[in-house]
């Protein structure tokens, strides 16, 4: 008699199937369907209120969703802090009362899986922590090293970063991304990180996962998706012969230029690929500008 085959392990670290979360009246998300390669590094951006906060918080299991389902490596997450994933939050949790040292103690042991020797590099980084320090002394993006510290300890298989780049300087937020490749490299980490800079976030990821308004607009490789766009300009007149979907337009009265995806462009238009700013820009402007229209009253009203 053979013996029962054993279920095929899900080979996204991280899948989001239908999830929606729900606070009172408001849809923080809705309809969030994505998975994420092993070993990638995805940009998860959007404008301030899109639910990027909301997602990294479901999928660590802080929360649960309202509706849907969420594997991290091929297991459910069911509302509690799962042991392969990290999540650093904008808040930074830290207790300011303790000294960097102690952080890294009550770090090893509130953590079953821990690695001391992982925490000691990232603090050692830069002009390094002063160990002895309090937390509370410390400046904004030394802090935000000992979290990432305390993130790296627990030898996580994914790692959630939320603006982990916004409170530091040039050096540093350089020298946080080398940690965050160094973790691919090393580890086969795979990376969710979400910020508003985007030109430091195209210089380290492969995917990008874009949110707006609580729904998934844009998942996939970054130089995929970037190849199915262009950035068309030209004269204001023939914008109607443009073929493909048109995702955002702008210009006077005798020039527009124009982000579409897919299509070929008409006769006399100069094309361009997008970078990953301007992309992102497009896709953002539109959002707003169907925001607009439909909070705008009707004539008459």
């Amino acid at each position: 008699m053979n013996a029962p085959a054993l279920p095929r392990p899900d080979a996204s670290p991280v899948r989001v199937t239908g999830v929606a979360k729900q606070f009172g009246r408001t849809m923080a998300l809705r309809d969030c369907d994505f998975a994420l390669p092993p070993g990638s590094v995805t940009a998860l951006v959007g404008p301030n209120g899109a639910g990027k906060s909301t997602l990294l918080s479901l999928i660590a299991g802080l929360a649960r969703p309202s509706s849907g389902e969420i594997h991290v490596h091929g297991a459910p997450v069911r509302g509690r802090m799962h042991p392969d994933v990290s999540l650093l939050t904008q808040r930074r949790p830290l207790y300011d009362g303790f000294t960097v040292r102690e952080m890294m103690r009550a770090g090893a042991s509130l953590n079953s899986r821990w690695s001391a020797q992982r925490a000691e590099e990232v603090l050692d980084l830069l002009a390094g922590v002063d160990r002895e320090a309090k937390v509370g002394t410390l400046s904004v993006g030394a802090r935000t090293q000992v979290a990432i510290a305390l993130a790296l300890g627990r030898l996580p298989r994914v790692l959630l970063l939320d603006e982990p780049l916004s409170d530091l300087d040039p050096l540093a937020r350089d020298e946080t991304l080398r940690i965050v490749l160094t973790e691919v490299a090393e580890r086969g980490t795979t990376v969710l990180l979400s910020s508003h800079l985007l030109t430091d976030l195209g210089d380290v990821c492969d995917h990008l996962l874009l949110l707006d308004e609580g729904r998934v607009q844009l998942a996939g490789d970054i130089g995929d998706t970037l190849a199915e766009h262009q950035v068309l300009v030209g004269p204001a007149g023939s914008a109607a012969d443009i073929t493909g979907t048109v995702i955002d337009s702008s210009g006077t009265e005798r020039q527009r230029t124009v982000l579409v995806r897919g299509g070929a462009a008409p006769e006399g238009w100069l094309a361009e690929r997008p970078d990953l700013e301007s992309l992102v820009m497009g896709y953002l402007r539109a959002s707003r500008t169907r925001r607009q229209a439909v909070s705008s009253p009707r004539p008459g009203r």
